[in-house]
């Protein structure tokens, strides 16, 4: 029993190596995010904006996720076990889960710019924050827009991404590449219906878009993995500063009355190949630590940055910035909210993941 429980910690510790590039794509993926939840604010017609499509990053990271998921677990997670590959993914992902939430419900709480959380009963905000806390969507706050995690916006991803782990550990993981790829073309059609019912794909964080989410995680989770297991790796010597250019020219493109088409070929293609192209590209020495930081940040940020988006949400709209004003605070914003995400990095999730694995191995020996 011992030996069993042994080889399992041995398989749960293997790491393979990283592709870096990717790494350092997913940071930049995160901090277009962060400016797009800025500019939102600031121009609320996204014609206006010049990264009105920064909300597809979460289909890159989708995408991302798949491709990943594949590679670090398809050889071993028949060995360590459903439990085991849950339980690994619930320690990865969920300490900021609860971060961002203690954050924004501080946000909502203290907020020296507006908000009105006396309008609200202690058991609703409890019971919102809980949710939160849980990945529960309860989409009950109108000050918060009714996302479905009122403390923390962003936190419907990965609502996805837990369902995503779930389906693959159950399903995904046994199935042959032809089935795969049926699953794949079934979800681009259910992308394709979503873009044109709505006219973009933006929806997925609140109640009435709540199964956008679904068709958008399908779709690129899918597609991510299917390149791993179909070996869809394109060589090439781009680079990771070519890499990030073409990553953000999907975020910058124009937005229009044609977003419902745009908007799914870029999901269907442009992610994929640059998955595919960011897997066979060359790293330079100058830029893998570069690329390594970028990785290390971009979930620390994208977890955490939403409780300042509702503050500076609540200043806009009460002082009016001018326009050099408020170019200086989303900069300065911008570089305030990395640098708090690598503490809270730093200080919180990699002790308390450490911490959380190290329990969960010594409860397999026992």
């Amino acid at each position: 029993m011992i030996r069993s429980d042994t080889n399992k910690i041995t398989t749960l510790s293997q790491t393979k190596q990283h592709f870096e590039i990717l790494d350092g794509l997913r940071g930049i993926a995160a901090l277009a995010v962060v400016t797009f939840h800025f500019m939102e604010w600031a121009y609320t017609d996204p014609s206006k904006n010049f990264i009105g499509h920064g909300f597809l990053a979460v289909d890159f990271f989708f995408c991302l996720s798949g491709f990943v998921i594949g590679y670090a677990y398809d050889d071993r997670v028949a060995k360590m076990g459903i439990l085991n590959f849950l339980i690994s993914r619930a320690i990865r992902l969920h300490p900021l889960v609860v971060a961002g939430s203690v954050l924004g419900l501080l946000a909502f709480l203290f907020d020296p710019f507006g908000g009105h959380p006396e309008i609200y009963s202690a058991g609703k905000i409890i019971l919102a924050f809980f949710c939160s806390v849980l990945l529960i969507p309860l989409p009950v706050i109108a000050d918060r827009a009714f996302n479905l995690f009122s403390f923390n916006a962003p936190a419907w991803s990965l609502f996805w991404e837990y369902i995503a782990s779930f389906v693959y550990t159950f399903v995904l993981y046994r199935i042959g590449r032809s089935y795969l790829l049926l699953l794949t073309v079934l979800s681009a059609v259910a992308i394709c219906f979503v873009a044109y019912r709505s006219g973009n794909l933006l929806g997925g964080w609140s109640g009435p878009t709540f199964w956008d989410g679904c068709a958008r995680v399908s779709y690129s989770f899918l597609a991510g993995l299917l390149i791993y297991r179909s070996n869809w790796i394109i060589k090439n010597k781009l680079g990771f500063l070519a890499l990030s250019i073409l990553l953000l020219l999907a975020f910058i493109m124009p937005f229009s009355k044609w977003n419902w088409l745009s908007e799914p070929l870029v999901v269907l293609f442009y992610f994929p190949l640059l998955i595919a192209l960011g897997a066979g590209a060359t790293l330079t020495n100058g830029m893998k630590k570069v690329c390594i930081f970028s990785g290390k940040i971009s979930y620390p940020l994208y977890m955490t940055h939403y409780a300042v988006l509702w503050m500076f949400g609540n200043y806009y709209t009460s002082h009016k910035p001018s326009a050099i004003q408020l170019t200086l605070i989303i900069i300065t914003g911008q570089i305030l909210l990395v640098s708090a995400a690598y503490l809270v990095m730093v200080i919180y999730d990699v002790p308390v993941r450490k911490y959380l694995g190290e329990k969960w191995k010594e409860r397999l020996v026992k």
